[in-house]
């Protein structure tokens, strides 16, 4: 409610803050009802080994003011992964340059909720933070969801910056291209298993990047050129050093490239 709801922040990229219920220990946000749940669930529970079986056909059931609503998992298609990730992208864009710059510092697939024409809402400004013009916020917690938080934090940086946030929304865009979680491991030729940044970068440089897409993704009216491009970016945010990184303006005209 700091964040979003005392501000009335409002943007079409950002779940809306209704209100909030204290009742006792009790707190509640009311967020607006978001038709087709969470970005991972559709990543996931399509791409997984089991996933349907867990689903039984295929159908998860969202419950809403006593009521139940089904929509059914199927893969995305190529360009609704793309159209998401550019929701996300411009979301991000406008926390980053308002004139008192938010930083979520926890973008990952279960944060990004999805309406019935796949339009990306950022949701969950728990861990968010507003900064000064400086761009950062001086913490003492690490702060975020294993594989998806910057390398920075292994050295003790606990600032919260723009640029945490960047190669965050990097990781996403490997996962939704290549349906795999960022926290496991991957299995290259050689027998050995690298991290999920290194095989991304490693694919890149071999120029197999078409490699790297979903296996439930339609090869048909898949365009390698706009795939190569998408990974680059993705790979740019990724950068081990912050600096290396582009901000979320250079990250928006990019993906508006495509």
């Amino acid at each position: 409610m700091e964040t979003l709801g005392k501000n009335k922040i409002r943007h079409k990229n950002l779940v809306r803050i209704l209100g909030y219920c204290v009742s006792g220990d009790e707190r509640m946000l009311i967020y607006e009802f978001i038709e087709k749940g969470n970005l991972d669930q559709w990543i996931h529970d399509t791409s997984l080994d089991g996933a349907m079986s867990r689903c039984g056909s295929g159908s998860v059931s969202v419950s809403v003011s006593n009521k139940s609503r089904s929509f059914s998992i199927v893969p995305l298609k190529w360009d609704i992964r793309v159209k998401i990730i550019k929701g996300v992208a411009r979301g991000l864009f406008f926390l980053h340059t308002l004139d008192t710059p938010i930083i979520h510092r926890d973008i990952k697939a279960s944060n990004v909720l999805l309406d019935s024409d796949f339009e990306a809402h950022i949701a969950d400004f728990g861990l968010a933070r507003q900064v000064q013009l400086s761009h950062s916020h001086v913490s003492t917690q690490v702060a975020g969801t294993m594989g998806y938080m910057p390398p920075e934090y292994k050295n003790g940086v606990t600032a919260a910056t723009v640029k945490a946030d960047v190669y965050s929304f990097g990781i996403l865009m490997i996962e939704v291209a290549a349906g795999r979680r960022p926290n496991w491991p991957i299995k290259v030729e050689d027998g050995t298993e690298v991290g999920f940044v290194e095989w991304a970068k490693r694919k890149v440089e071999l120029g197999k990047e078409i490699e790297m897409i979903d296996s439930t993704i339609s090869r048909e009216n898949l365009r390698e050129a706009e795939v190569r491009e998408f990974i680059r970016i993705a790979a740019c945010c990724t950068s081990e050093r912050p600096r290396d990184r582009p901000f979320m303006v250079e990250v928006v005209r990019l993906l508006n490239q495509l």
